[in-house]
């Protein structure tokens, strides 16, 4: 039986589904521990614990302002500009 699930599952047609779980368990898994080591409202140790409920609104912001919101701030919401002009610009040839 384990014959046949490696010859199942190890074809080269299945490599592209291994690569989009494995991107899927890696983004999730950086977020988990960017949650867990940087995020001001998780606590992990027992004295950071019963500290209670921080009004530490410097460190909230600096957590929710991060570098790849702060780049795609002022950016206009499209992913690609040039084909988006090509179909709504009537002035274009």
């Amino acid at each position: 039986m384990a014959s046949s699930t490696v010859n199942r599952w190890l074809r080269p047609e299945v490599y592209p589904l291994f690569a989009a779980v494995g991107v899927a368990v890696g983004i999730c898994g950086m977020q988990l521990v960017r949650n867990i080591c940087i995020n001001p409202e998780v606590r992990v140790t027992k004295e950071n614990r019963a500290a209670g409920i921080l009004d530490n609104f410097a460190e909230g912001e600096k957590y929710s302002e991060h570098f790849l919101r702060k780049y795609v701030r002022n950016r206009s919401p499209e992913i690609m500009p040039a084909v988006n002009n090509f179909f709504t610009d009537p002035n274009q040839n």
